[in-house]
């Protein structure tokens, strides 16, 4: 009896296992690679992933077509709300002292800090609600085109679980598995959050101060030069430099192409 109950129980387990492998292709070769890079034991990424639940929702709100450009009157009325307007100076006047302290060491003003969060997450009220191990497998191993990232970020995702002491099935965030108040996808929180209020922990969840100093610490590492201007107000005469705008959504333009190109600053 003993014997038929262990093989019952042992027939379980490949059998749930099987079944995570199934719905998510390539899961054994990625536990491979984790177990070989990052010495993460199989048997538990096994354990994990047999709970983890692919996502058909995620699938189609990756899937949609990209939102057309929009220009900026477009946008204004989406954001400058009175609800996000009154969030923000409620969320600057609880926060001010972090704000001006991630000023005083990264040279980010509030006002960019406070605006990025309210984009985000409207000052944390809406972080996401689904589980970042279940939004990066189903994109790691169910949607090809991105496949390659959403793998990459998997794997960022246990690492930092690991590094902080959470439980990889409990943090929440996007459909893209960003996480806490910025946003931030998990190679990203690994690189440049930051423990700014000296607790021992680096959470965007909850805490506030460490958002903050979090996202002033991802500018200043990106290039963000204190007290220089964000915008130059430009004019082009009766012509409209074509050739400047087929280079892209991130251009690299100086002044003196833009001037040679009949743009006055």
């Amino acid at each position: 009896m003993k014997q038929l109950l262990c093989a019952a129980a042992l027939l379980s387990v490949f059998s749930t296992a099987s079944y995570a492998n199934k719905a998510l292709p390539g899961l054994s070769d990625f536990i491979d690679e984790m177990h070989q890079e990052q010495q993460f034991e199989k048997a538990e990424l096994q354990t994990v992933f047999e709970q983890v639940e692919v996502k058909e929702s995620i699938l189609k709100a990756i899937s949609r077509p990209a939102e057309k450009s929009k220009p900026w009157f477009d946008y204004r009325k989406i954001f400058i709300t009175d609800k996000r307007i009154n969030g923000g100076a409620t969320f600057w006047q609880a926060n001010a002292v972090a704000l001006a302290k991630a000023e005083t060491e990264f040279g980010v003003p509030a006002e960019i800090i406070v605006a990025i969060l309210g984009v985000e997450t409207s000052y944390g009220g809406n972080v996401g609600s689904f589980r970042v191990v279940d939004a990066l497998s189903t994109l790691a191993f169910r949607y090809p085109p991105r496949s390659k990232f959403f793998r990459s970020e998997l794997g960022h995702f246990l690492a930092l679980t690991r590094e902080e002491g959470m439980p990889i099935l409990s943090p929440v965030g996007s459909y893209a598995g960003a996480m806490g108040l910025g946003q931030f996808m998990p190679s990203s929180y690994r690189a440049y959050a930051v423990d700014f209020d000296g607790d021992g922990k680096r959470d965007i969840w909850t805490n506030p101060t460490d958002a903050i100093g979090s996202i002033a610490n991802y500018l200043a590492r990106h290039g963000w030069k204190r007290g220089e201007p964000i915008v130059h107000k430009t004019a082009v005469g009766d012509t409209i430099p074509v050739v400047l705008l087929e280079k892209g959504s991130k251009p690299a333009i100086d002044v003196a192409e833009l001037k040679q190109a009949g743009v006055s600053t």
